[in-house]
């Protein structure tokens, strides 16, 4: 029923901006903070993200056949779930320890990392792709150079106040927002 709602949301709002909504899937790679992740959990399912990544070091709900402690994977589902308030049951999503770029590639998303960088377009100027992986790196360094390099595009959230830049999960909302009106 969850999926049905969210899919005529989608639906909804592709009309009601005479245009199609991009299929969405975001990647959290090393966020520590269960408090963002559950958030980005929430964020995704409001703006019908059809899956979520989480990679590297990243916090992750409890997994089918999951290979961690019980009460590691307890205690890490219980505090995304603080923020997430049942998102974390609603999104699909996966494990990886890197994120499999090529199989993403593979199926049609361009990669669009969410990063402030000379490269970056900023967020009201850019043209969303129809299928995308957006990447989310870490709170404070933001995504690694490795990971920057493989990126089709970047994109940066300008910003007028003195702070250089938004914590990750607000970001997030603000990225997919937009991603989503302006495609």
């Amino acid at each position: 029923m969850v999926f049905i709602v969210a899919d005529w949301l989608q639906q909804k709002t592709a009309l009601l901006y005479n245009e199609a909504v991009p299929e969405i899937i975001v990647i959290i790679h090393n966020i520590r903070s269960t408090h963002n992740v559950g958030a980005i959990f929430r964020s995704c399912e409001g703006f019908g993200v059809s899956k979520i990544i989480i990679s590297g070091y990243s916090p992750y709900p409890k997994l089918p056949n999951d290979s961690r402690l019980p009460h590691i994977y307890n205690k890490l589902t219980d505090q995304i779930h603080k923020s997430a308030l049942g998102a974390e049951a609603m999104v699909p999503f996966e494990h990886q320890v890197i994120p499999d770029i090529k199989q993403l590639r593979s199926q049609g998303y361009s990669i669009v990392g969410l990063e402030q960088d000379e490269r970056s377009v900023m967020l009201p100027d850019f043209k969303a792709p129809a299928k995308l992986a957006l990447l989310l790196g870490e709170e404070v360094k933001g995504i690694t150079d490795d990971l920057r390099d493989v990126c089709d595009y970047l994109i940066e959230i300008p910003m007028k106040g003195q702070k250089e830049s938004f914590n990750v999960s607000v970001a997030a909302g603000i990225a997919l927002y937009q991603l989503s009106v302006n495609s």
